[in-house]
Order: C-alpha cells, then sequence, then structure tokens
C-alpha cells in the first residue's frame, strides 16, 4: 500500500440553477480559489471519487443532487508545491471533469484543513478567481450546460 496520490483526480464544479458556483479558498494556499478537487482512491471508479470529494470538501451527498461527468478529460503538469504527493518522477495528472447541479445556492461545511472559507459567485466572477485554468475553463461551459 502505498501513501502516494494517485495521479488521476476529479474536479466538480458545484453550481446552482442559476449559474452561481460555490469557490472555495485553499487552506494551503491562501488567496487560492478553486472547485472540489481531489485525488481517485485505489480501487473507485470516477464518480465515486466525486461524490466523496464532495461530501469530504463541503459535507454535501452528492448523490442526492445531479452529478454529471461533462467527458472532459484534462492533462496537466503538477504544481511544483504538491508535487511531493506524487511518486518520485510523476510530473502531470489527469483530471475528469464533473458538474453538480443543485436546485440553489447551500450552505457549506468545509474541512478546514482543506478549506478556509467558500463562496457562492455568478459564473463568470467565479471563472476569474480561480487559480486553474482547468478550473476556470470549466466554469466558462456552465452556461451551455444549465
Amino acid at each position: 500500500m502505498t501513501s502516494h496520490k494517485i495521479p488521476v483526480s476529479v474536479l466538480v464544479v458545484i453550481h446552482a440553477a442559476d449559474g452561481q458556483v460555490l469557490l472555495m479558498e485553499r487552506a494551503d494556499a491562501p488567496g487560492f480559489w478553486q472547485s472540489v478537487t481531489g485525488s481517485q482512491d485505489a480501487g473507485e471508479t470516477l464518480e465515486q471519487t466525486a461524490i466523496r470529494e464532495v461530501r469530504e470538501e463541503t459535507g454535501l451527498d452528492a448523490s442526492a443532487f445531479e452529478l454529471t461527468h461533462w467527458e472532459i478529460e484534462n492533462r496537466y503538469e503538477i504544481y511544483e508545491r504538491w508535487r511531493h504527493r506524487y511518486a518520485p518522477g510523476v510530473t502531470h495528472n489527469t483530471e475528469h471533469v464533473f458538474g453538480l447541479k443543485l436546485p440553489a445556492p447551500l450552505p457549506v461545511t468545509l474541512s478546514p484543513r482543506e478549506h478556509l472559507g467558500y463562496a457562492w459567485l455568478p459564473w463568470a466572477e467565479a471563472a476569474a478567481r480561480c487559480f486553474s485554468p482547468s478550473n476556470a475553463a470549466a466554469i466558462r461551459l456552465l452556461p451551455s450546460r444549465i
């Protein structure tokens, strides 16, 4: 059993029916705002990873809402500051994009070790605030997905 992260992850854009998007500020990188993200655990399907990560990071039960795999895969270089979490020599991650549609913005319960705060923002403002280019690009697709 390895303690290294698997270089396969999910990005879950949590949004309300009106187009507002949930963003959270990273505890390990204040000022970095993002959607729910997380690495796949061994033996999990991508959908199971998405449901687990949403629960861990927000307290929401993704299976109670409309969770959709957007069929988008992003391969990117892992930021140097987080590479130590992966096996030696791993430099790239493959991210799978999901959307989670809620009826309206809901309060969330953050994991304090992961996030400092959260905000519900109109989609264009949320995209502009994201530090991750793939996260911003996914949010900019939201109008075509609502």
